[in-house]
């Protein structure tokens, strides 16, 4: 039998930690459900809050491999599962100019000619895996259908060589932005947890953690920054992420106080829009 994910929501906080990632009391209890429950985990909330380095993390804090399907407009079962090598079963079948359709077929049709795709990858592989379904909500509607059979039963089925089941089920991870309402058929299927921004604290816990050579001073003025930038109306929010790069920028060019002028010179760390900076200037009254 193998080994438990993790051992207990405690054990899960503790080895993410551990892992880099400073896990609150749900986010820890949902992934030790999850694993322990066998089921998906359904990971939803703003652009950079943590969803997709919560996979990562529960791979690093348990040695398992990262296996990751990123999701886009487009993405389609070829990409997603997978698919046959047709320049190499072409070459077969010339090869084998006198060979039968019916013999041709079946050779054509196996393991030598088939390449595997995320989601077959995943269910195929027999060390503990995490698998990782970036950004499902950009997909079409069509593929949620392709994942159905992969999140309810852990196995895909490839019509010439039948049903592929887990020999050992992953621990799955979907993200969403909710850029659009997922199907119910897939919410049904995993467990769900939201991620928002964390408070002050944990915030400048996170980011203390990833900058250790930053004074907890600036850490404040940097949270308490970004925070206000977040209350702004603005086309893209100050993600986790940027928080800490700002921080690195910080310790970087030698500011030990993020006054008026260190802000408006280093503002493009986590703003990206024209817009998002000038209202940011404005609000904040930097010039």
């Amino acid at each position: 039998m193998p080994a438990p994910w993790f051992t207990s929501p405690a054990d899960a906080a503790e080895r993410l930690a551990a892992a880099g990632y400073l896990a609150d009391g749900a986010t820890a209890t949902t992934s030790f459900l999850a694993g322990a429950l066998g089921k998906p985990l359904l990971v939803e909330g703003p652009a950079g809050v943590g969803k997709t380095e919560l996979a990562k993390a529960v791979a690093r804090a348990t040695g398992a491999g990262l296996v990751r399907l990123q999701c886009y407009e487009g993405l389609d079962e070829a990409r997603a599962l997978y698919e046959w090598n047709y320049k190499k079963q072409l070459l077969r079948i010339q090869a084998t100019g006198e060979q039968s359709w019916a013999d041709a077929h079946d050779d054509i049709f196996s393991e030598e000619f088939l390449l595997t795709r995320p989601l077959l990858t995943a269910i195929r592989r027999e060390e503990p895996t995490v698998l990782l379904v970036d950004e499902v909500d950009k997909t079409d509607v069509e593929v949620e259908g392709l994942l159905l059979e992969v999140l309810a039963d852990f196995q895909v089925t490839i019509p010439e060589l039948g049903t592929v089941t887990a020999v050992r089920r992953p621990f799955v991870v979907l993200t969403s932005n909710a850029t659009r309402e997922l199907s119910e058929a897939v919410k049904r299927r995993c467990l769900y947890l939201h991620l928002g921004y964390p408070d002050g604290e944990r915030e400048r816990e996170i980011v203390t953690s990833q900058v250790p050579d930053l004074e907890r001073r600036v850490a404040e003025q940097v949270v308490a920054t970004v925070a206000r930038l977040r209350e702004l109306e603005l086309k893209k929010a100050p993600s986790i992420a940027e928080s800490v790069d700002w921080a690195r920028t910080l310790v970087a060019l030698e500011i030990r106080n993020l006054d008026e002028k260190a802000v408006a010179d280093t503002l493009g760390v986590v703003l990206k829009h024209a817009s998002d900076q000038d209202r940011a200037v404005r609000e904040l009254r930097l010039r």
